[in-house]
């Protein structure tokens, strides 16, 4: 929790500035300066790795709160994704009430979408893996309600975009995210009439076709796991907190590709 420990501990003001640094500000009830992140050569007193890992944490949960709004209205579901994602993370209260606080700043019709995802982008170095952990959880918010109504599908496609990702890479995570959150929901979720994943989710989620041969699919789920990696995520700028979320990446692609494999072995 280093980054957030020197985050309450007086250093705020020569963090972020921009629009993360203002919502984030707002949602601690701090003033800040918004134009700080924009001025040419200023010098931070957070380390690189801590700064990407509050631009991360601010712009997770503020836009979460706008995916969520993108169809008129925020369901009972996605709040209760929205809090259950906070509570896995093991968040201390007052980082439950900072999140709940970007969420809710993100619903606002004044929402600056554009604006927060060039800083975010630009914070994050243009890490193509934390990138996608990152848009890997704005899609499961708007899974929440088992479906992605077409409003929400704009928004993310356009999020994808702004992003550096194409539309054939927002497919294919839109089929993993699908994927994984139904391994999730049946080996660890609370309802009891969950369905068991299906061969169809368990190749979705390693974005493989069913003729795919055995090797190709070796190395993607290889590829997949170094991808997911918790270790290799929080030296990028996952904020530690996150670290869970990434294990339970890596759990539910292994449990796809076991299902794959315990499949082809039967039928050879």
């Amino acid at each position: 929790m280093a980054w957030w420990g020197k985050l309450i501990g007086g250093t705020f003001g020569f963090m972020l500035g921009g629009p993360l640094g203002a919502m984030l500000g707002a949602a601690l009830g701090h003033q800040v300066d918004s134009a700080l992140g924009g001025r040419a050569g200023v010098r931070y007193h957070l380390g690189d790795q801590e700064r990407v890992q509050t631009a991360f944490f601010t712009a997770t949960f503020s836009i979460m709160g706008h995916v969520a709004k993108a169809d008129g209205q925020v369901s009972e579901a996605e709040i209760a994704l929205a809090k259950r994602t906070m509570a896995h993370m093991g968040l201390s209260p007052d980082q439950c009430r900072t999140a709940v606080n970007l969420f809710n700043s993100g619903k606002q019709p004044n929402f600056p979408l554009d604006d927060v995802l060039e800083q975010f982008h630009r914070e994050c170095h243009h890490r193509h893996t934390l990138i996608q952990m990152f848009l890997e959880l704005q899609l499961q918010v708007a899974f929440a309600d088992q479906r992605l109504d077409p409003s929400e599908s704009r928004v993310l496609l356009h999020i994808f975009e702004r992003l550096g990702f194409s539309r054939q890479e927002f497919e294919y995570l839109v089929g993993m995210v699908r994927g994984t959150q139904q391994y999730y929901e049946y080996y660890e979720g609370a309802e009891a009439t969950t369905q068991k994943p299906s061969l169809a989710d368990a190749y979705s989620v390693l974005g493989v076709s069913e003729d795919a041969s055995d090797e190709h699919i070796r190395k993607v789920y290889r590829r997949l796991m170094s991808q997911h990696h918790p270790d290799k995520l929080v030296a990028k700028g996952l904020p530690e907190e996150m670290m869970t979320l990434a294990k339970d990446k890596t759990q539910e692609i292994n449990r796809a590709y076991d299902q794959i494999s315990e499949t082809r072995r039967q039928l050879h």
